[in-house]
Formats: structure tokens, sequence, C-alpha cells
């Protein structure tokens, strides 16, 4: 890709935007955005990502956040997406549901409600998985691939399945080959330096 089209889709995408932080910047051909939307510093969104924000509504996204490829934020009342999480390919973040109780009307006829939705600092969220309304990630959790989240998740937990469930602590007792491959990494590798710019 030439420089004049990097150029020509970062301001043209850069636009959709009501607010965008520096080092964020938007090369793919394919970003849909409508609403309010506030992104934060040295972030990435990958091609094919759709978000759309109802009237009143606010998406904010932290610093050096990442949207992966064609996932979809819908954003009825509010998403905060905390510094340094993520969001994996195919994910999907609504706050919105139709009602299904109470009534034998169709969904198309029912009450619609919404019910914010926080993604902690550090958490990861999974290819291709669902957090519905009212759900908090909490810090440094990991929700896996193709999981259906719909409570909350604590501080540096992994959840997955459908429904997802807890599977353990990152840090806390470790089965002996889990803890055995991540000592044997980090001391290879490291921790990585945060990176200034992508």
């Amino acid at each position: 890709m030439n420089v004049f089209t990097k150029k020509w889709r970062d301001l043209k995408h850069r636009r959709k935007f009501a607010k965008v932080g520096k080092g964020s910047p938007f090369i793919g051909r394919d970003l849909y955005v409508e609403g309010h939307v506030e992104l934060g510093d040295y972030c990435r969104i990958r091609e094919g990502v759709r978000i759309k924000v109802h009237k009143g509504a606010k998406l904010i996204i932290g610093n050096r956040c990442l949207l992966s490829w064609n996932c979809l934020i819908e954003v009825t009342k509010s998403v905060v997406i905390h510094d340094n999480a993520g969001i994996g390919e195919f994910a999907r973040v609504r706050d919105g549901a139709h009602l299904i109780y109470g009534t034998e009307a169709g969904w198309r006829y029912t009450p619609n409600f919404a019910e914010p939705i926080v993604i902690g600092e550090y958490a990861f969220i999974g290819s291709a998985s669902f957090i519905s309304h009212g759900v908090t990630v909490g810090k440094g959790a990991v929700v896996g691939a193709h999981a259906v989240v719909s409570k909350d998740i604590p501080e540096f937990e992994v959840w997955g399945g459908v429904p997802a469930k807890f599977i353990r602590h990152r840090t806390k007792d470790l089965p002996p080959h889990i803890a055995e491959h991540a000592e044997k990494l980090l001391k290879e590798q490291g921790v990585r330096e945060d990176r200034r710019s992508w």
C-alpha cells in the first residue's frame, strides 16, 4: 500500500470518531463506525470492525487497546473498554437485548433494554466470543474463544464455554504442568516492554 492510500484511509476513518488519541492509525479499507466513540492513544483497529452506538449512548475505548478483525460492538447505553484491553476477531459485545420473559409476544414486539458493559484493563476477549448486557470483565481477565459471557468475571480469572464458567485463576493454584510451562517461557522471554506505538 502506498503512502497516499495510507494517509487517505487514516483521514477518512479518523473523522468517524468523536475523539481520537495520538498514535492510532487507520490503515484498513473497511471500518464502520456510527455514533459517539472516543478512542484513546496508540490503539489498533483492524479490518472489518463494526461499531454502532445508538443515540445518547457512548463507547469509550482506552489507551493501547486492540479491536481485531471483524469484531462487532453495539452500544445502546454504555460500553467502556479500559486501557490495554483486547477484543479478538469476530467477537461480539452488545449491551442491549430484547425482553423474552413475561410475555408470549415475539422478540420483534417486546421491549428493548440495556445495561452497561465494562471491560477491564489488560482484559482479553477471545475470538468469536459474546459479551452480554450488564457484564463486567475484570482487570487482566481472559475470555476463551467462542465463550458466551452473561455473568461478571473477576480480575485475573480465565473463563470459557457456553455459558462461560470459571476455568482457573491466571496466577493462583496453577496445576504443576501449567506453572512449569509459564515459568519456562517467562525465564526465556520475560515480560515484554510496552511499545509506545504500533
